[in-house]
């Protein structure tokens, strides 16, 4: 499918929030872009996926213990968690193209300093640096909703999704033989050179100029130090509240901190003309709704498929007593291989019955699974058949339909604020329902594996009462 020429009058579903282009310049074909956006998106995801069964050589090479080796994926998500709402704002005034790139930059330096590190230490900087291209996500659904035509970005959305798990599973399997075969710089190398090819494409397809509608304004900075404080206290109050304990000195200082800084950041984006995102906007409908069912989904789900059950098949005692290899081959892979065909799928129903239809759809599914798996938390099959089915529902119509909203609903004058927000929502989401199912099913007993899955359902159900009130964007009316 071509979209209309930039300068060509709009067809009816045609996009109102077009980027600002040179005079003549044509949109690239549909297929070329979202390729050339995967591209991006994969030079970020393989670096997360590929990395994880590097963990123990990485640790074993520079004598570091699992503690601190943990660190090379913890800052690698932190660092995706600031630059998301940073770089979708920063994108508004930049243009896309200019953002996308210096994101790739800057990781493809991350890059350079872990194949070089001499220590620990200078490698988990590199993560951190690596870890900013997480904001290609939240970018690569701004450029698709800006050049693309209502149905053909409802689809693109959905391909574009099907990768945020990793390439159907497989991926995280490459990186364990490249790491045995060459060692786990030649991971490094292989995301370096998929970067440099999509600078390439970028710079050759993505269309330059400015998002429209900024009124003239500037980056707001100060918002921006203020958000990322917030999150990292924030994140890192999650992870010692979990660990120390939630009344123990750091959890409590780490808890005024992030109280503070979100004061602060309110206080701030009310003087600023173009804020990162304004506080009205924050406490209406189309905003707040979304990313609250963003956290609560990711926590009941997330919590479900890569923690509880996780456990829970590993356990030769009161689970199902199965090794590493074949309970991520029968856990976690099918549900990524199904994700990859049914978020394509999900992207083209949205057109069909509207966005948030999909969502509610999604998420009620998504439920539904839930509740099997923690009702049958007793039988193998069951359970996999439940998580199996995750794939469609969750990683297939949640995921696609709420990035999508994400992008529909954020405000006119700041169209990269709410993708941006919403994309630090997953880390925020998945951390906390970990934490709170985690003294459950640490237990290692039948009963503390069907509370933690309870628990699981009890937040995904809250999840859907909050879908139930997030606004239909204009794009549903001609669904």
């Amino acid at each position: 499918m071509i979209s209309s020429p930039a300068n060509a009058p709009a067809p009816q579903d045609a996009p109102q929030d077009a980027a600002v282009e040179l005079p003549g310049a044509r949109r690239p074909r549909a297929a070329i872009l979202i390729t050339t956006l995967l591209l991006g998106v994969l030079s970020f995801q393989l670096n997360a996926s590929m990395v994880t069964p590097a963990l123990p050589q990485i640790g074993a090479h520079f004598g570091a213990d699992a503690g601190a080796v943990a660190q090379v994926q913890s800052m690698f998500f932190l660092a995706g968690a600031i630059s998301g709402p940073i770089m979708g704002r920063w994108s508004d005034f930049i243009g896309r193209r200019r953002a996308l790139l210096l994101v790739l930059g800057v990781m493809a330096l991350g890059t350079v300093l872990c194949l070089a590190a001499p220590s620990l230490t200078l490698l988990v900087i590199g993560r951190f640096l690596q870890g900013v291209s997480s904001a290609i996500f939240a970018l690569a659904y701004i450029v698709l909703r800006e050049n693309l035509d209502a149905r053909a970005f409802g689809t693109s959305v959905g391909i574009i999704a099907a990768v945020n798990g990793g390439v159907a599973g497989f991926d995280g399997y490459a990186g364990g033989l490249m790491t045995e075969a060459f060692g786990f710089q030649s991971i490094f190398l292989v995301v370096l050179g998929l970067a440099a090819i999509a600078a390439v494409c970028i710079i050759r397809i993505v269309p330059g100029g400015r998002a429209a509608n900024t009124g003239g304004g500037s980056m707001d900075w100060w918002g921006a130090a203020f958000l990322s404080v917030f999150l990292v206290c924030l994140s890192y109050f999650v992870s010692t509240g979990s660990s120390a304990g939630w009344t123990s000195v750091p959890a409590l200082a780490l808890l005024a901190g992030t109280v503070a800084a979100f004061i602060a950041f309110c206080a701030a984006e009310k003087r600023r003309s173009s804020p990162l995102i304004a506080v009205h906007h924050l406490r209406s409908r189309q905003v707040w709704t979304v990313i609250a069912t963003t956290v609560l989904t990711l926590a009941g789900i997330f919590a479900i498929m890569n923690f509880t059950v996780v456990l829970l098949s590993q356990d030769g005692k009161n689970g199902f007593g199965l090794g590493a290899s074949l309970s991520a081959l029968l856990f976690l892979t099918p549900a990524a291989l199904i994700g990859v065909f049914a978020a394509p799928l999900a992207g083209w129903l949205t057109g069909r019955v509207g966005w948030i239809r999909t969502l509610r759809i999604g998420t009620a599914l998504s439920l539904a699974c839930a509740v099997a798996a923690a009702f049958f938390a007793d039988n193998q099959w069951a359970v996999l058949a439940a998580v199996a089915a995750l794939g469609i529902f969750y990683n297939g119509f949640f995921l696609t339909s709420i990035n999508g909203l994400s992008v529909l609903l954020s405000p006119k004058e700041a169209p990269g604020s709410l993708p941006g927000i919403n994309g630090a929502s997953f880390g925020t989401g998945a951390s906390l329902g970990v934490v709170l199912v985690a003294p459950f099913a640490g237990l290692g007993t039948q009963g503390g594996y069907a509370v933690a899955l309870w628990i699981s359902v009890g937040i995904t159900a809250a999840a859907l009462l909050v879908s139930l009130l997030v606004p239909a964007p204009d794009a549903d009316a001609a669904a």
